[in-house]
């Protein structure tokens, strides 16, 4: 079954969010670190607590993260399951490509014995001698 494009919208705003060098960062730190607060998240980065915000709400938008205050703290954590979603449609558009390579790749097969058998033939069907040389 083919992915159709209205079968893959759903996963269009993770791959617009993760499109991002900053936000796939983010992405990969709250993945190795578990949730974290901002000054967490741009500890040992030049990116501002201000860009880093809009960097996640952005992710948040896309259902990627999502946040949980705690007293004066608000922590970030990764939602895996939209992440999943994201690999399962990558998954399928791989195997349909693989699917599309493989019949490309038999029929360019078949193009190609068929193609020695007339160049073997000659245009008379019979075999065809071997050249000894150019003739001018």
């Amino acid at each position: 079954m083919a992915a159709s494009g209205r079968a893959l919208t759903g996963s269009a705003p993770i791959f617009a969010a993760l499109g991002d060098e900053t936000r796939l960062g983010l992405v990969a730190r709250l993945c190795t670190g578990g949730p974290q607060s901002i000054a967490g998240l741009t500890a040992g980065s030049e990116v501002t607590r201000q860009a880093v915000t809009k960097h996640l709400l952005v992710l948040a938008h896309a259902g990627l993260v999502h946040s949980e205050r705690r007293g004066r703290e608000t922590r970030w954590e990764l939602e895996p399951d939209r992440l999943d979603v994201a690999r399962r449609d990558l998954d399928l558009i791989s195997e349909q490509w693989s699917k599309r390579l493989d019949a490309l790749a038999r029929h360019l097969d078949s193009m190609g014995a068929a193609e020695r058998r007339r160049h073997d033939r000659g245009a008379s069907g019979s075999p065809r001698a071997p050249r000894r040389g150019r003739s001018r």
